[in-house]
């Protein structure tokens, strides 16, 4: 195995979550209250716990995370929020609709990195092979709740 690349992999994942978690926490305080909020604020605790598994992951690898690059990821998610929505001020149904689809794609890549480092634990001992199974499991279950609420996101956001 090509311990430099796969660090550079999972740093690079790591970083992306950390831009993933802050948006989950952004989406579930914009809701709190609404008909989205319970799966938002469920999904935000997975999302942390599930960055949280991948420190662990990191860490039993002997690897260390790249603050450059999470700090460059958590930078670009509040920049992120200056993005046109609608409305001068405040949270608009295209903010909600933006976010959701933005989470989905996130979720999508870690549920991609599971899956890849599930292969790799076929060759590395320090990868819990079931343990993976029940993150990609979780980040399936991820998706479907995802899009559910994309899909009433778009009827709020674009039906009249």
């Amino acid at each position: 195995m090509d311990e430099k690349l796969l660090r550079i992999y999972l740093q690079d994942h790591l970083a992306a979550s950390t831009g993933g978690r802050e948006l989950a926490r952004r989406a579930r305080g914009a809701n709190e209250g609404t008909a989205y909020g319970d799966a938002l604020a469920k999904l935000a605790d997975e999302v942390d716990a599930d960055r949280r598994a991948l420190e662990g992951i990191v860490d039993d690898l002997g690897f260390a995370p790249d603050r450059p690059k999470n700090l460059a990821a958590w930078t670009a998610e509040k920049a992120g929020r200056l993005k046109l929505n609608g409305q001068l001020t405040g949270y608009s149904p295209l903010s909600r609709m933006v976010e959701i689809e933005a989470l989905a794609a996130g979720v999508n890549g870690k549920l991609a990195l599971w899956h890849t480092l599930i292969e790799l634990a076929e060759s590395e001992p320090k990868l819990d092979r079931e343990r993976l199974s029940r993150l990609a499991e979780r980040a399936e279950r991820q998706l479907e709740t995802l899009d559910t609420l994309r899909a009433r996101a778009a009827r709020d956001a674009f039906a009249r």
